[in-house]
């Protein structure tokens, strides 16, 4: 599920927005600024610039666009994350890429979300960041999900073609719930248990199948016959 972020719980998380185009970041800091639990700290318009912000701030949370010149969001979350490992990372975007998902959280991005995704589900899905877990916008999941049977995607980190663990009922309910692109307290509202338990379980089920996300939980759902 990755490193958790580790912030004050009285204290705002504190915030880096990056994206190349000013006017998104200026519009994005001044809806956050209504948001009590977070408090922008800084802005960024390229890789570069967010990772010498990191190394001297150490903000909570980096919101990145994923498409930006010099260096893409993807290689910026790498290079921060391999000096500020407890720094979470948010990855925005305008159009879901199926590789780009898989790839950005097996770097340990926290996040993928469609900058079209309204404010108050964003704060929603930011909210669970900082709480440890590990989002996706459900229409990219969803997309990606319905992709697999044509495109060769998804477990590379792992055995594709073994054979599928048995999994018992309740495992293979969240499983199908993470491939729809649920959130943990989604799935615990939607099985009449705490979104804690949800989380618990499903770091279970990761480290009996091999699986370090909940991209490649829901991959591996419908490859063997779950979803």
């Amino acid at each position: 599920m990755g490193v958790e972020t580790k912030y004050s719980k009285g204290n705002p998380a504190k915030v880096l927005i990056v994206d190349d185009q000013a006017l998104y970041r200026e519009g994005l800091r001044e809806i956050m600024g209504h948001w009590h639990e977070f408090e922008v700290v800084g802005e960024a318009a390229d890789g570069w610039s967010a990772l010498s912000f990191c190394r001297k701030r150490r903000p909570n949370l980096v919101i990145m666009d994923n498409m930006m010149p010099m260096m893409s969001g993807i290689e910026a979350a790498k290079r921060i994350l391999a000096e500020c490992s407890r720094v979470a990372i948010v990855m925005l975007t305008v159009a879901a890429d199926e590789e780009d998902l898989l790839n950005a959280f097996d770097c340990g991005v926290r996040g993928f979300i469609l900058k079209e995704t309204p404010s108050r589900q964003l704060r929603i899905h930011l909210q669970e960041v900082v709480n440890g877990d590990a989002v996706v916008s459900a229409s990219i999941m969803r997309g990606m999900v319905s992709n697999i049977s044509s495109k060769r995607i998804g477990l590379s980190r792992t055995e594709q073609d073994s054979p599928s663990i048995q999994m018992d009922s309740e495992d293979c309910e969240i499983m199908k719930l993470v491939a729809q692109g649920l959130s943990n307290e989604a799935i615990g509202a939607e099985l009449y248990i705490s979104s804690g338990l949800v989380k618990k379980r499903l770091r279970t089920i990761m480290e009996k199948l091999g699986l370090v996300n909940r991209v490649q939980v829901a991959v591996y759902a419908v490859r063997h016959g779950i979803v």
